[in-house]
């Protein structure tokens, strides 16, 4: 059987590829709102980063998803996607297992 193309997408923080399903998309909405895509479909300005809070955390710092999608975002964006990072890693890490 022929095997399928898995999508690949550079996470902003690390520079590095990895496939999709390892990545979560921060869109930037044509009204200007910057929100967690996890569908990965939402119309607007997307970035890329990898499922591991120690990326979340430099990208907060350094400011650096402010910077790739030309928009201020708040700490409480940053905190909820830290959460959600977490708790998106800490269930692949449970079916992993299966």
């Amino acid at each position: 059987m022929k095997q399928r193309k898995i999508p690949m997408r550079k996470c902003v923080i690390a520079n590095e590829m990895f496939p999709k399903k390892e990545l979560v998309r921060i869109v930037r909405t044509p009204e200007g709102n910057v929100e967690i895509d996890p569908s990965g479909k939402q119309n607007g300005r997307g970035a890329y980063i990898s499922l591991n809070p120690e990326m979340v955390q430099k990208a907060w710092d350094k400011h650096l998803l402010d910077r790739h999608l030309n928009v201020t975002i708040s700490d409480e964006f940053y905190e909820e996607l830290k959460a959600y990072v977490a708790h998106q890693k800490a269930r692949q890490e449970l079916f992993a297992n299966e």
